[in-house]
């Protein structure tokens, strides 16, 4: 596989861009080769500029689940660019799109706009910290939520992947006030409670984990954050800005059927441009400013472009029949392979999967259940499945701890294709 000219292009980038890249995963450190520079994609392929044609299971880290380039996408981004692409001031896009996403996800009332996954996440917890009158937010070790100060305490994702869970440029007193818990330990999320009574504003929690790879809750875990935040006055946020729309239409919460005083969201309701929101309980919504004391904005939040192909998105999730139980079956049938492929080899792995989110974990354990346990696999084969599979023309996330997104776009062909390159690889570890 010639990938020369990305080569170049990535050393050309290395004296613009710090690393070369713009954000720290997209580097391919931890696979120990350069990264790949994309041309284009349509449906579940992309192309380097090498004119390379890879299988794309990232999906642009989840918000492409229709794939790529889509045409109902397309169609709504052009008509809406023609139009204009920033007004600065309110446009009939960001009414309808709150009502979607309000219509969708069972635990939002109101619904605020804004431009990426780490502004929601960041303006939630300060909205928390408002509607409470209290400091401290407990996260879960190896949960990401953004590169916000408050998050980059044992942090998941590309942290984790470039061995940097705890930043530099986050001051004492921020971290001080974010508290860590065990992902699926009640008990450490208790004696936290316990230790800071009536002090903790809020719970942010990935109800299922997508940044250290692919973690489950246990059963009763989340229900048991629900009742602790009931009790102790403190704010549940799901930080859904992976599960929302992937694994349900209303998202991990309807999928578990526990419900947050206050969500997440990005990635899939931009339809693949820049966006994030939150939303929740009205009486908590209302505390932001205009209406309230609690300040945020931005001048791009809401922006036409973003919206329309938002909505052109959650309409096709809307009206496909049987979209998620399509979706599950070709995740299913990605599962039933890798496994026999296990059996078949011997390699140590184990495989965590819900919905069409997956992660192959190269690890001895039995399970993968917390961030310790996930912190235990071996990066290094992880890098070598990554080349090899990259040879076999299949695009995986380039680190250990992500996920392995199916879309609705792969083909029988494009699964198949999948599951033989995993074969073949697994035989060469």
């Amino acid at each position: 596989m010639n990938i020369e000219n990305s080569r170049i292009e990535f050393h050309r980038a290395l004296k613009s861009i710090p690393g070369g890249v713009n954000s720290p995963v997209r580097a391919f450190k931890s696979v120990g080769c350069d990264p790949l520079i994309i041309a284009k994609g349509k449906g579940s392929t992309i192309e380097d500029i090498d004119g390379n044609r890879y299988t794309d299971f990232v999906s642009s880290w989840g918000p492409l689940i229709i794939g790529h380039a889509h045409d109902d996408i397309l169609a709504a981004i052009n008509e809406a660019a023609a139009k204009g692409t920033s007004f600065g001031a309110p446009t009939l896009y960001e009414t309808l799109m709150a009502e979607r996403i309000i219509a969708m996800i069972p635990s939002i009332e109101k619904v605020r706009m804004v431009n990426s996954g780490t502004e929601a996440t960041m303006s939630a917890i300060r909205l928390a910290r408002g509607f409470t009158n209290r400091e401290l937010i407990v996260k879960f070790a190896g949960n990401y939520h953004g590169h916000g100060d408050s998050f980059l305490i044992k942090a998941g994702s590309g942290a984790i992947t470039l061995g940097l869970p705890d930043s530099p440029g986050v001051t004492k007193g921020v971290a001080a006030d974010t508290l860590i818990a065990e992902y699926n330990n009640l008990a450490s999320v208790e004696k936290l409670f316990a230790e800071k009574k009536n002090q903790i504003a809020a719970i942010i929690v990935e109800p299922v984990a997508g940044n250290m790879g692919v973690v489950l809750p246990e059963e009763g875990f989340l229900q048991g954050l629900r009742a602790i935040c009931t009790r102790e006055g403190a704010l549940l946020i799901f930080d859904e800005v992976i599960t929302g729309f992937r694994l349900a239409a209303g998202g991990a919460q309807e999928f578990y059927g526990v419900y947050p005083d206050l969500t997440t969201l990005g990635k899939i309701i931009g339809g693949g441009l820049p966006v994030g929101a939150y939303g929740g309980r009205k009486e908590i919504m209302d505390y932001l400013a205009p209406i309230g004391p609690v300040y945020q904005a931005g001048t791009l939040s809401g922006n036409p472009l973003a919206m329309a192909a938002g909505l052109a998105m959650l309409n096709f999730l809307s009206t496909t029949p049987g979209f998620y139980a399509k979706l599950e079956q070709k995740a299913d049938f990605v599962e039933k392979g890798i496994r026999a492929n296990l059996k078949k080899t011997g390699v140590p792995a184990v495989l965590n999967r819900v919905g069409s989110m997956m992660t192959l974990f190269f690890t001895e354990n039995k399970q993968v259940t917390s961030y310790a346990e996930a912190m235990k696999s071996d990066s290094e084969r992880y890098a070598n499945y990554f080349r090899l599979s990259l040879e076999s023309g299949i695009y995986l996330a380039p680190s250990q701890y992500e996920c392995m997104f199916i879309s609705y776009a792969h083909t029988e062909h494009d699964l198949q294709k999948l599951v033989d390159a995993n074969l073949e690889a697994l035989k060469q570890l």
